[in-house]
């Protein structure tokens, strides 16, 4: 029987009895409090769910745990802006392939800024070796739009036989270029890629081979593309948008006409 390499990150338990207090966070937060394993995809594993509901604190614990920076970049970024991140990882129980990945990166969207920074200021000091802005396309990541270097990165600097951990990598990209990035999952993904990701876009969630898990009420839950509550939503509004505008923007006059005062 042929051992595959992928899943590189196969599933994480959580060390429930390591917890001393799940009243202070992050064990607070439903998400953590609830969990127990969780078992990834080889090929694509999606988290989603409303703001607020502890996907990033996840998806961050997950990078440490997959050795990269907690603020982001590969596993030889070792800069910190600011030591921002939860102790999850010291209670959860990785388990991985006999095989390390031979890429990785860890895109966290509200941090980019310092990891495109920290390029620069290491193209700055002397090296004998070829800048490092080279595998990002050539160009200063803060020389480009915001999407424009997201872009560049999933272009450029990946490239294949990794693992890839994203958080919310739409936030700066088009509908366009999430489409675009659906396709470039995919070739990175027959080069023996394995991408988590966590995410608001009804686009990237249509990815056919991947893993949903949707955080209902507290818990991670297995969810079908059609189930989850962002396409759903999507759908149902753009399906009659004059309509749903029309309720949506006549509830709102209903409760700003609350707070008008009478006319004396």
């Amino acid at each position: 029987m042929l051992l595959s390499a992928k899943p590189y990150l196969q599933s994480v338990t959580m060390l429930r009895e390591k917890v001393a207090d799940f009243n202070v966070f992050p064990f607070c937060l439903p998400i953590v409090r609830n969990l127990e394993r969780i078992d990834f995809h080889a090929d694509v594993t999606f988290f989603v769910g409303d703001n607020g509901s502890g996907k990033s604190t996840l998806i961050e614990a997950l990078a440490i745990l997959m050795g990269f920076n907690p603020e982001g970049g590969t596993k030889n970024f070792k800069f910190s802006t600011r030591a921002s991140h939860s102790p999850l990882h010291d209670y959860l129980r990785i388990s991985k392939s006999y095989k390390m990945p031979q890429d990785g990166f860890f895109l966290r969207a509200e941090s980019f800024y310092n990891v495109a920074t920290n390029i620069d200021e290491m193209d700055e000091q002397p090296s004998p070796g070829r800048p490092i802005k080279d595998s990002y396309g050539g160009k200063s990541l803060h020389k480009q739009s915001h999407g424009e270097s997201f872009w560049a990165l999933m272009t450029h600097r990946f490239g294949g036989k990794g693992i890839y951990i994203l958080d919310e990598p739409e936030a700066a990209l088009s509908p366009t270029r999430q489409l675009a990035m659906l396709s470039r999952m995919d070739e990175l993904v027959k080069k023996e890629s394995q991408f988590i990701v966590a995410t608001h876009s009804p686009i990237l969630l249509s990815y056919p081979r991947a893993r949903i898990y949707e955080i209902r009420e507290g818990y991670l839950c297995d969810a079908l593309y059609e189930e989850t509550e962002h396409y759903r939503v999507m759908r149902h509004f753009m399906s009659d948008y004059r309509k749903q505008l029309g309720i949506l923007l006549e509830e709102q006059d209903s409760r700003m006409d609350e707070f008008k005062e009478p006319v004396a």
